[in-house]
């Protein structure tokens, strides 16, 4: 039996990830184990395109792998994980990222060769931030949800950096507060 044939029965004759039964096709996950099926996953065309050219994602179409991603099928579990990590700003594919599990060779696999770009926060003058670095705020800021203004030259001592790129945390007058980096620059 090939390939394509073996992942037609296994999956009932539609994708593997969304379900939808046009267009199928062999899709092989890269940095596989092996060449067998067992490291293929049958998707349609719209989920191939967008594995393929990740550029093009529809982030909505995605939302079909909070079913697929509990597939007892290792393929389709990595495809899962890569494609919600590569989501992860979303928050529902954080939540399923969070939820999901595999065995600790399947993880390991799913990981390897994973582009995971690493966001830096940029000060005022376009430097690089990193924790526990001190910066001086450019212009006056007021604090949301208060009356309290965060004046200009104020130094940020030791400065944690946040899931969003565009914020740093740190302790301003007593008191944790989320700043925007691009008003701050490094001492």
């Amino acid at each position: 039996m090939s390939i394509e044939q073996t992942l037609q029965a296994r999956s009932g004759g539609q994708c593997e990830l969304c379900t939808r039964q046009d267009n199928l096709s062999v899709y092989e996950v890269p940095y596989s184990p092996d060449t067998t099926a067992n490291s293929c996953v049958l998707v349609c065309g719209t989920c191939h395109d967008q594995l393929s050219n990740p550029d093009n994602m529809d982030v909505n179409h995605w939302r079909c792998l909070s079913d697929s991603m509990w597939s007892q099928e290792p393929a389709i579990q990595v495809v899962a994980y890569r494609q919600l990590s590569r989501l992860s700003a979303e928050s529902w594919a954080q939540d399923n990222l969070d939820m999901m599990y595999m065995e600790d060779d399947v993880r390991k696999w799913a990981e390897t060769g994973q582009d995971i770009e690493e966001v830096k926060v940029l000060d005022a003058n376009g430097v690089a931030l990193q924790k526990g670095d001190d910066v001086t705020v450019i212009k006056d800021l007021p604090v949301k949800g208060s009356s309290q203004v965060i004046k200009q030259g104020t130094v940020i001592r030791g400065i944690n950096l946040t899931d969003d790129p565009t914020h740093v945390q740190g302790k301003v007058n007593g008191q944790t507060l989320f700043v925007i980096a691009e008003f701050c620059r490094r001492k």
